[in-house]
């Protein structure tokens, strides 16, 4: 595309691409926006080396004009869209961005591979948040996905509201809280399991977590306790009939006094599972596989669209599809969350026909949804690093907040909210 609009003389017209999804997974009343921060970081990256420019050349993917426009190039446009934390709807505009034709389509898989990834982990867990009623969730998923996904679900999962990561790379350049368990090869490298208890104690001190489902479940909590004393920080179920074993396990910790002992479950736990044990005495979860897979939804199904380009007097034309199933909405578009008595009821998207104007304020009670990400190639400071990981889960409390109690629910519907243009 690019080497064909180098061609036609529009390479440089300039244009507004759109990041939507058309519709949630089945069952999701709302969706978690994340990758954000990530992604700002990796367009104002975002270079073609010499080695890359070679491979171009050698394989005869693009000829020597196109590659003089890749050698020089980076993204000098500006972003703006949705808060990263923020909830969304089908439809919504959740990334606009604006540059000439070649600068901002050489983006479009970049920024999908982002969002979708991202923003699937992180609805995911939103909804693992929302059924485990305040108790702490530790992502624990490295294993399950690729190395650098590993790292960038921890981060998603963490701005959707679990606590602490097993992944010492996300805490390393996110500033996620980290934590571990021993695995059951630590008890089975020992001769007995109080050897191995007492080593980890011994070592770790009284406050760590020992797994006690290697064995017989009821005879490590004794020796569990006999071991680490009645301060014991925590035992580890991995395995069985949760609830029920939860219940038991409560039960024997209190009678032989170690009543602060905290239980912690694991064991492909999701947000069903996670909801089946509201009743159980459990005190925090560890969730690895459906976490970082999105719980059956592994994209979000975002889509990268132009909806509008400059005409060659400099007006603004609006462009969009009509495919049967596919068709989108043209022109650049702001957002505003209705609220009704603090409480969101419709997510109102209004076209902005004149990009260079100052958009209209609507006569609504909300807030507005869009907000500048990046001007003349430059992210705006407080959606990087550190600083913008933890600005993005403070912004999804915000938002969650703000949903009416039915969204929270696990059960199958549409969208809770309503999303209505104009």
């Amino acid at each position: 595309m690019i080497e064909a609009a180098l061609h036609s003389g529009r390479a440089d017209r300039r244009s507004v691409f759109e990041v939507f999804a058309r519709r949630l997974p089945d069952g999701r009343r709302f969706g978690v926006l994340a990758g954000t921060g990530r992604l700002l970081e990796a367009i104002a990256d975002f270079r073609f080396a010499e080695a890359e420019l070679e491979w171009l050349e050698r394989e005869r993917v693009v000829g020597r004009r196109t590659l003089d426009w890749l050698a020089a190039y980076r993204f000098r446009g500006d972003i703006t869209g949705y808060r990263e934390g923020e909830v969304y709807l089908p439809n919504s505009p959740l990334l606009t961005v604006e540059g000439g034709f070649a600068e901002a389509v050489v983006l479009e898989t970049l920024v999908l591979s982002v969002l979708n990834y991202d923003t699937a982990v992180a609805s995911a867990a939103a909804r693992m948040v929302a059924a485990a009623e305040g108790r702490p969730l530790a992502e624990m998923g490295s294993r399950r996905t690729s190395e650098a996904s590993a790292v960038a679900a921890a981060r998603a999962a963490y701005i959707a509201g679990f606590d602490a990561t097993s992944n010492l790379e996300a805490g390393r350049t996110w500033g996620i809280p980290t934590m571990g368990t021993a695995a059951h090869s630590f008890t089975l490298l020992h001769d007995t399991e109080e050897q191995a208890f007492r080593a980890q104690v011994e070592t770790l001190g009284t406050g760590t977590t020992l797994l006690i489902d290697t064995y017989d479940i009821r005879q490590a909590v004794e020796t569990a306790v006999r071991v680490a004393g009645t301060g014991l920080g925590a035992v580890r179920i991995d395995s069985g009939d949760l609830p029920s074993l939860v219940r038991e396990v409560r039960a024997q910790l209190d009678s032989l006094g170690a009543t602060g002992t905290r239980i912690t479950v694991t064991s492909d736990l999701n947000e069903h599972t996670i909801a089946a044990l509201r009743g159980a005495p459990v005190d925090s979860y560890g969730v690895g596989t459906s976490v970082v897979t999105g719980s059956g939804a592994p994209a979000a199904g975002m889509v990268y669209k132009l909806v509008a380009h400059s005409d060659d007097d400099g007006s603004w034309v609006p462009v969009a599809k009509k495919s049967a199933e596919k068709a989108s909405h043209g022109g650049a578009k702001r957002a505003v969350r209705e609220l009704r008595g603090g409480v969101a009821v419709a997510e109102r998207i209004v076209v902005d026909a004149d990009r260079d104007g100052v958009p209209e304020a609507l006569e609504i009670d909300g807030r507005e949804l869009t907000v500048p990400l990046m001007r003349d190639g430059q992210a705006v400071p407080e959606f990087l690093g550190v600083t913008g990981t933890r600005n993005a889960r403070a912004h999804r409390a915000a938002a969650i907040a703000e949903l009416p109690i039915g969204a929270l629910r696990l059960s199958h519907g549409e969208a809770e909210i309503p999303t209505v243009f104009g």
